[in-house]
């Protein structure tokens, strides 16, 4: 199942939650025949590990891989997700003023999905990889 969301869709499910907001994503692409996307987030002051020193917080990076995988997900479930768990793993110290995370859907049954995330650096090199899972309920619809 495909639900055939466009960057449009995406990026106005975004707009809504405020959280959301505090990374301001800017959803770049969607292929829902590929069940991925691509956000992109930039750097501020409020994300720097250390003032001035203009390295991204890990916190900052683990919140982009929950947001791409779920959004991500979103292009072939309906319901609500909830994060079970994802794991973060932190490939080099992050400087750069813009990331994209790019995630794909590995597996979705009618309860549970799986999401691989790859976050990389302006200049394309993979700086923090991700995975995560996701409950689907059914039961409580998407808005």
């Amino acid at each position: 199942m495909h639900n055939n969301l466009t960057v449009t869709d995406i990026q106005e499910r975004i707009d809504q939650s405020r959280y959301h907001q505090m990374f301001r994503p800017k959803i770049l692409n969607v292929n829902n025949q590929a069940m991925s996307l691509a956000i992109r987030v930039s750097m501020c002051p409020e994300f720097e590990r250390q003032p001035d020193t203009g390295h991204w917080h890990g916190g900052v990076l683990a919140s982009l891989i929950d947001i791409a995988g779920c959004y991500a997900l979103m292009l072939v479930t309906d319901g609500q997700l909830l994060t079970l768990n994802f794991s973060t793993d932190f490939l080099q110290l992050t400087v750069s003023e813009k990331l994209i995370a790019r995630a794909s859907v590995r597996r979705v049954g009618r309860t549970v999905g799986f999401v691989d995330v790859e976050v990389e650096d302006e200049n394309g090199n993979a700086v923090v990889a991700g995975k995560a899972c996701y409950a689907i309920r059914e039961d409580i619809k998407q808005t």
